[in-house]
Order: C-alpha cells, then structure tokens, then sequence
C-alpha cells in the first residue's frame, strides 16, 4: 500500500504548478487535505488533493489540470501527515510547484485576481466582493463535497457548478509582462533558476522565466511571498504562447512555448525538452508516429512548426476539419501557424493553440488517483 500511495502522490505532482500559463484553478492546501468527508479517511491526507483535481479535470472535460496551490508553512511539519506526505510537499516547495507562505491571507484570492483562475474553497470570502467583485461570479468560487462518483463541485455563490475563468486583472496583465528576482538566494520561486532548501538537490528543471507566479503586491510593491523580500525588476518577460494536444477529442497536455526552447512533439521525444504521446496512441497511430514528429518554435510571436517525421504530418486551416481543406506538412517543411490552424499528426491526434482547440471527448480524463487503495467512500444522502 505504501508503494500505491507513493505513485499516487508522484502523479499528483505532476499536476501541481505555480506556471501562470498552465494552472486551471487555485487553491489552500492546508484547507483541501482536512476535507475529511470527502473519504471518510483520516484527519489530513494530501491524497485529496488528488481527488479535487480528478473532479476539476471531470468538470473541464481535459486531462493533465494543475492547480496552484498555496501552502502555509505550518503544513511541512502537521502531525496529521504521514512522513512521507510531508517530505513530498517540503519537495513541491523547494521546487517552486507551489508556494509556501507563513502566513498566507488572501494569496488565494489575489492569485486569482491576478491570473484570472476560479477558486475552489469551502471557504465563502465574505465581506470581499467589494476588494474582488468577480467573487459573485458564476464559477469563479466553488466548494469541492462529496459525490457519488467522487467529489462534485456546488457554489458559494454566484450560480454555476462548472469552474469559470476569467481575464487578467490589469495589475496582472503588468506584472505579468516581468521578469522578478527575489533578493534571498535560491528561491524557488523568483531565483535565476532551480530550488533551494533541503531537496534543491533534487529539483528537476530550472524555472524558465516565462514560468515565474505572479509577485504579490503588498503597498503596491512587487513583493516575493514566500520571503516577503522586494522583488528587483530583471526585464521584459519572454513571449509565450500555451498549445495543447488533442488525442481522440480529448485535450490530453497543455505546453508553454517561447522564444528561447523548441518544443517537440512525438511518440517518444526526450522527455526533457519533448512532449511524448506514446501512452496515448492506439497501435496504428504508434506505428505511423515519429518519436519526434513535430517541432514547435516561436519566433517574434509567431508559431512555427516543423515536420521532424518520416510520414509527414497535415495542418487544419481555421481547425476545418473538411478532408479537401486539409494541407499536407511534408517532412523538414515549415509553416507558420494562423489563427485556428491545427496541426495533425495522425488523425485524431492534434496539436493547436490552447483556446482554439477544445475537448469533445466522451472518455473520462486519466483519474491520478488510477493507484490509490481502495477505500472506503462516504456518499451523501439522497
């Protein structure tokens, strides 16, 4: 069972982030992991922050959802956690996937404020509609209960049961046109590149600036949250743009592109620098699929993509879906992706601009909870 719970957990942690451009929604862990009712479990355990993100990936229709979560510090050293448990979110801190704060405040609402982002809370805010108006918002706040399969989300207020975005807050849209340096050394979070603290060691890649959360603002002054330190401005941010593949109508990954690092996209590209598909494919697609079929660049903020196959590939103009519409990608050609331009690697296997290419799927997304134990479920009364 140990074994089972560690997987679980390392799948969770592949959909935790503090990337503005990737996380889907935000929320308090502290406040997530003490949800007992939605298993009947124990006091606190970090694997419900599993089964909000399997309801949230349920509710979007997609696979692969991060959250943004925000940590008190107290949580690294709860008593309610396992060992193990602990050790994983002191890792996610120190590698900048989520922040860790003494004291945490509002962070939630003025991350969601800042990025836009729904808010998944039992928490009902009141008394702050004035500070963030879109807190009446039908989506943007929504209370994680329990479900018949598995947690559902209800509203606070505002109407609605489907998370909902919204825009960038104009002081998001400018800070986030920054690049952020935290004067502590190391910092996971605005450093010149990977973690610090007891796991930096272990820190998988360094934080691309593109990357960078958001700064919160405390007397108007870009301010690291994590140290409380003032942040010194490093330059303009690198252009971005946020493409997702499609396989069998379900979006399956986001990815942030920039200026400074391709992106390839295959059926078993390094995995460093590469999206890999293979654990998506049926067998023909496999067979058809270059291990990097695809490569991606953006360049003065344009898309470009290059087929790096053996097969070829075909580009969607405007997403038409019409075979007389369809446009080959010969091997070694490039082509500047328009506006709702898709590029198919196979049929059913597409990558596009992340808002032009929505799921439409059927299948449920990929549950990160495929490993846990079985346990006991409390069910609500009809």
């Amino acid at each position: 069972m140990r074994f089972e719970i560690s997987k679980v957990l390392d799948a969770i942690e592949g959909r935790v982030t503090t990337d503005p451009s990737l996380a889907r929604a935000v929320v308090d862990l502290a406040e997530v992991i003490r949800w007992q009712d939605l298993d009947g479990g124990r006091p606190a355990s970090l694997l419900r922050l599993g089964m909000v993100i399997d309801a949230l990936a349920r509710e979007l229709g997609e696979d692969s959802v991060p959250v943004y979560a925000i940590v008190h510090r107290a949580l690294l050293s709860d008593a309610d956690l396992t060992s193990n448990e602990r050790m994983v979110v002191r890792r996610w801190a120190d590698d900048g996937l989520v922040e860790v704060l003494d004291q945490p405040g509002d962070r939630v609402l003025e991350v969601a404020d800042l990025l836009g982002l729904p808010v998944l809370s039992r928490v009902r805010f009141d008394g702050l509609q004035g500070r963030y108006p879109w807190l009446g918002q039908a989506g943007r706040v929504l209370a994680p209960v329990p479900g018949a399969g598995g947690p559902v989300f209800i509203a606070h207020v505002g109407g609605g049961q489907s998370p909902a975005a919204g825009g960038r807050s104009p002081v998001g849209v400018k800070l986030l046109a920054r690049q952020w340096r935290c004067p502590e050394p190391g910092c996971a979070l605005f450093g010149s590149g990977g973690g610090g603290g007891a796991f930096a060691d272990l820190a998988r890649v360094d934080r691309a600036p593109a990357g960078q959360p958001p700064p919160s603002l405390r007397n108007g002054v870009p301010t690291c949250p994590r140290h409380g330190a003032r942040l010194g401005d490093a330059g303009p941010r690198p252009r971005t743009e946020v493409l997702a593949v499609r396989i069998g109508g379900l979006v399956r990954r986001r990815f942030v592109l920039t200026e400074t690092q391709p992106v390839l996209v295959g059926r078993a590209p390094d995995p460093a620098d590469g999206i890999v598909l293979g654990q998506w494919l049926n067998d023909e697609a496999r067979r058809w699929i270059s291990r990097s079929h695809v490569r991606f660049e953006l360049r003065v903020g344009e898309v470009i993509v290059t087929d790096t196959s053996t097969n070829g590939s075909g580009v969607r103009p405007g997403g038409s879906m019409a075979e007389a519409d369809r446009l080959a990608l010969a091997p070694q050609q490039s082509r500047v992706l328009a506006e709702g331009d898709i590029v198919e690697l196979y049929p059913g296997v597409q990558v596009g601009r992340a808002d032009e290419l929505p799921s439409d799927a059927k299948f449920s997304p990929t549950s990160v909870m495929a490993e846990a134990p079985t346990m006991a479920m409390r069910l609500p009364r009809p």
